[in-house]
């Protein structure tokens, strides 16, 4: 006891410490941060997966285009699916995307959808985290930054291409950050594949490059601006941005790829009339999530104490676009999550302590938990279809199939997608902007909100079948129009015919007709 009482509080600290780093404590440790990981990449895509969201419009025209591809074992020059677009120029961006989901759809129906999305959501989780741990050493503060960022992009949480997007411009960042840092470059070459595989699934690859061309243009400057810390070598990152180029270009359409990207940018008018295009709303802690981000990574930059040339202008450039645009937060969160890692260091009380050789028994747990979650859930295609008939125009649609019902049919913006899918006919006009552009967007939005020349639009003339929903006004002027016939109504669509032009007779609206049984 003698001993003991000598010992001074700093002797008492080391032995304390070494005792804590003993080989037991660590296994310890390091499977208590295994189980901690497990349930951060675990717990969104469970979330996720409980809300299953399957009615998003846009995924049905991905499904269709998918099928399509299919038959005709090639992809779209022109396009196949709306009666204004017929012969027109047309390149289908996301192709890839678009057989992966007409095949999960085909093979586990619109379970496949929900998988689909649980799975992207659980692999981004993933690079989020790795994004965090490789510049900051406090395992819990990475693991609050990545599960905080994850839930900023709950609105984003549906079976969309943009997954790919995220997720490989999270790699690119880190990426970015790790070889600006470290002088280690062969990662870089990495950069490459990944564009080659992006710009086969999204056409936002283009922020990617972007991005290159800031960190390029910062190892240039580090030349003349000695107060600029980069240890990339400018010649190096030139040749690897120039081979990101190049592979963007191993696409079925090759160098138009740009062009493409250059005619869906310049399109200002759907940001006011397109929700997901829109501003965020700050109506859910979600919003006021990434704005805290934003927030975070620029106090973080004012007291760096120096001008940081990459991670300033990548934080403009990242605010600029996610509040623009609803859609686009992931850049800034993800961004943010890069700066806040790298620039807050503190003593960590809980210093990441995995190796590589965790990575099989996280992956194999995370996909045995999320599995289990989807049985334990019950998450089955009954439901889902249920989910979509309660949004979508699914009823409708069966009426007109089974009435054998013919076009020209017109629609609305917003349900184009869906029936480019079912009933399968030319649509008037669909959610592809590449397609449609502002004008004939702008055009069709007033003819469905009862606009002074409605009557008069020459497309609504010339249908011999319309279908919208029940509570827009054009359904309700249509009511009384003596040039069409109402005969089906649901809670969630209604079905007109040109009085007197339908192709196939078609009985009056009657009481079973209004709420058919399914």
């Amino acid at each position: 006891m003698r001993l003991v009482t000598r010992m001074n509080p700093a002797s008492i600290s080391m032995i304390m410490n070494s005792l804590e780093t003993s080989p037991a404590a660590r296994r310890k440790q390091q499977w208590a941060q295994v189980v901690v990981l497990v349930a951060m990449f675990s717990v969104p895509a469970i979330v996720c997966a409980h809300l299953a969201i399957v009615g998003d419009p846009d995924v049905w025209s991905h499904m269709r285009t998918g099928l399509w591809i299919l038959q005709q074992r090639a992809v779209p020059q022109t396009d196949p699916f709306s009666m204004y677009g017929a012969g027109k120029p047309w390149s289908e961006y996301s192709w890839f995307f678009d057989i992966l989901v007409f095949k999960l759809n085909a093979w586990f129906g619109l379970k496949g959808l929900v998988a689909y999305t649980v799975t992207s959501l659980a692999l981004v989780t993933m690079a989020l985290h790795r994004l965090a741990r490789r510049q900051q050493p406090d395992f819990i503060f990475a693991v609050l930054l990545t599960f905080g960022a994850v839930f900023c992009l709950v609105n984003l949480w549906t079976p969309r291409p943009w997954w790919f997007t995220i997720l490989f411009f999270i790699l690119e960042i880190d990426i970015l950050m790790h070889a600006r840092k470290t002088g280690k470059t062969g990662e870089l070459f990495l950069l490459p594949v990944i564009f080659a595989l992006w710009a086969n699934v999204h056409i936002q690859f283009v922020i990617g490059l972007l991005v290159l061309a800031l960190a390029l243009g910062e190892s240039v400057l580090a030349h003349w601006w000695k107060q600029i810390e980069v240890r990339i070598n400018p010649m190096r990152l030139g040749v690897i941005s120039l081979a990101c180029i190049v592979g963007a270009m191993l696409n079925p359409y090759g160098w138009k790829i740009y062009q493409v990207a250059y005619q869906v940018g310049s399109q200002p008018g759907i940001m006011n009339k397109v929700a997901e295009f829109k501003a965020m709303p700050f109506r859910g802690l979600q919003d006021y999530g990434v704005l805290a981000f934003a927030l975070a990574a620029t106090a973080v930059l004012a007291r760096a104490g120096r001008f940081l040339f990459f991670e300033t202008l990548l934080l403009v450039f990242a605010i600029f676009l996610s509040f623009r645009s609803e859609r686009d937060v992931w850049i800034v969160v993800t961004v943010a999550v890069a700066i806040v890692s790298a620039g807050i260091h503190t003593v960590p009380e809980s210093k990441f302590d995995l190796t590589l050789k965790f990575a099989p028994a996280e992956l194999l747990a995370t996909a045995l938990v999320v599995w289990a979650s989807f049985r334990l859930q019950g998450i089955n295609n009954h439901d889902l279809e249920s989910q979509v008939a309660d949004k979508l125009p699914v009823r409708a649609v069966e009426f007109v199939k089974q009435k054998g019902l013919q076009g020209p049919l017109f629609n609305d913006y917003g349900w184009g997608g869906y029936l480019i899918w079912d009933p399968a006919m030319p649509v008037s006009i669909d959610g592809r902007t590449n397609v449609h552009g502002d004008a004939r967007i702008d055009h069709s939005v007033a003819t469905w909100a009862g606009a002074k020349d409605w009557a008069a639009d020459p497309e609504l003339l010339s249908a011999n079948l319309v279908i919208g929903p029940v509570s827009t006004p054009l359904v309700q002027l249509l009511r009384t129009d003596p040039r069409f016939d109402l005969v089906y109504e649901d809670k969630i669509a209604a079905v007109f015919v040109a009085h007197k032009r339908d192709s196939v007779q078609t009985p009056p609206l009657s009481a079973d007709t209004q709420s058919p049984a399914r």
